[in-house]
């Protein structure tokens, strides 16, 4: 068999997973996009493998052993990443990614974050400046 079947297999399994981690919305998804281009790494190291240990004299499967370890770094990946996305859709309600982005603690508007040239000793209630509370159901 050719070098070229794998590689070719490999490219098209690791395409499809760049575009599901650049389309997806959903954590989950975007976890198993990760796994398929892993998985895309794994049929090219032993293709490579395979071929080179027909030239060489001496087989070492480096490239089975790579891809031993590579299988292993992908089952704790997966396993802690799906805890995350667990707990996550616990607290906040969605697996969305854009959604949870939204939610982020820091402030996207430097005017509502509090610097050390700001005073704080204005009223509340000032329209510049948001209450406390109103702020905090909008973060909710």
């Amino acid at each position: 068999m050719h070098l070229a079947y794998p590689v070719v297999l490999s490219a098209l399994l690791f395409c499809t997973g760049l575009y599901g981690v650049l389309a997806r919305r959903n954590a989950i998804l975007v976890l198993m996009s990760v796994e398929l281009m892993l998985n895309a790494v794994n049929l090219n190291l032993v293709a490579f493998d395979v071929w080179l240990s027909r030239t060489a004299e001496e087989t070492l499967h480096s490239g089975q052993a790579l891809t031993l370890f590579t299988i292993t770094i992908a089952a704790a990946e997966i396993g802690i990443g799906l805890a995350i996305v667990l707990a996550v859709h616990r607290n906040r309600g969605t697996a969305d990614i854009d959604k949870l982005r939204d939610t982020a603690e820091h402030p996207d508007d430097p005017d509502e974050a509090p610097g050390p040239d700001v005073d704080d000793t204005r009223e509340p209630g000032l329209p510049g400046r948001p209450e406390r509370s109103e702020k905090a159901e909008a973060t909710a």
